[in-house]
């Protein structure tokens, strides 16, 4: 996957893919921590590169619910959509809404040419809607 994306395969890179496979939805810390477990010490700045590399690359899809630090996950390329738990920002993948799969069909595209729909179905999860006050 690296080499076709003309990305050099070091063992960084290569942790970070790993971990994200492992752990879709993770933020860039979480991440971090994990491939610290696979190869020791490794800065934050350095797994922040390969991310913005990867996500330059196409490899991997960068989620940015507001009020949360960016996640990650392997980028699958059909446009799937999350849900995101308001009450303990659990995030999970849902089919694409309504219409055909990408969901590209804007009722106004204002001249755009759209290349891909980003949706975010905001809840709470089961674990939380138990949870007295929400």
């Amino acid at each position: 996957m690296l080499r076709q994306a003309k990305l050099r395969v070091t063992r960084p890179r290569l942790a970070v893919l790993a971990e994200v496979e492992a752990t879709p939805h993770s933020d860039a810390e979480s991440i971090r921590a994990g491939v610290s477990d696979r190869l020791g010490n490794v800065s934050t700045q350095a797994v922040y590169d390969i991310l913005h590399a990867f996500t330059d690359a196409g490899i991997v899809r960068r989620l940015e619910p507001a009020g949360s630090p960016a996640r990650y996950e392997v980028a699958a390329g059909d446009n799937h959509h999350h849900l995101v738990c308001r009450g303990c920002g659990a995030v999970v993948d849902v089919s694409c809404a309504i219409g055909a799969a990408p969901c590209l069909q804007p009722s106004d595209d204002h001249g755009f040419r759209v290349e891909t729909a980003e949706v975010l179905y905001w809840g709470y999860c089961p674990r939380c809607q138990s949870t007295p006050g929400t």
